[in-house]
């Protein structure tokens, strides 16, 4: 009987430290320590953002209190970690699209690792026929994939822009001629307020920031 109780208080034992180990390993892939270490350690490719300008996006979304985002072009996911850190934060969603499915799958797998796959939802296929099938109103908008497309891209996003929308469109220096089409618009368009900032060196190039005024 003594060695049946023991038993018992034994296996007790056991699976508050299991409970225990897998609250711990949740708690602390959302820290803000881990996720500090993460971004700064996450390797990065030729086709993901600098880290000011993802920083950049970060701030953009929380201090515009986004609710739902698209961002068109997800690479490995280093600015849908970003920026889905400030969608957990204004308590939003963001929907990344990304053509490749490897760098698909590698952009879901940095999400988990950080516990932001509830936040940001990673949708493998071309842009050009996932973006109709979005639904609903959006605030926040990011545009980093084939530059002569951008235009393309945001003419299909527009009609779920809610005033006061910001859409973010990378590379506009260095691509600014294959993208010419989008600037115009961005640029000429009554509907916005369009400026084109450097947050980052690193690629000696800039990103537009327009503000949906009607």
């Amino acid at each position: 009987m003594k060695r049946y109780k023991l038993l018992i208080v034994a296996l007790c034992v056991l699976v508050g430290v299991n409970v225990v180990m897998v609250y711990s390993g949740q708690r602390s892939k959302t820290s803000d320590e881990f996720r500090n270490r993460f971004v700064k350690d996450f390797q990065r490719i030729g086709l993901n953002t600098t880290e000011g300008d993802a920083m950049m996006l970060r701030i953009l979304v929380e201090s515009s209190r986004s609710k739902r985002g698209i961002e068109v072009g997800s690479a490995t996911g280093f600015g849908a970690v970003n920026m889905g850190i400030a969608f957990e934060r204004t308590g939003g969603h963001l929907y990344t699209l990304e053509i490749d499915p490897q760098m698909a799958k590698t952009c879901r797998d940095n999400l988990q690792k950080v516990g932001l796959e509830n936040t940001v939802t990673c949708i493998e296929g071309d842009a050009l026929k996932t973006l109709p099938k979005l639904k609903g109103k959006y605030d926040f908008v990011f545009i980093d994939a084939v530059k002569s497309d951008y235009l393309k891209y945001f003419k299909m996003i527009e009609p779920k822009l809610k005033i006061g929308a910001v859409v973010v469109g990378d590379n506009v220096i260095r691509s600014a001629r294959a993208m010419k089409d989008f600037l115009d618009y961005m640029q000429e368009s009554p509907n916005y307020d369009t400026v084109i900032i450097r947050a980052s060196m690193e690629k000696k190039d800039g990103m537009s920031i327009s503000y949906k005024i009607k």
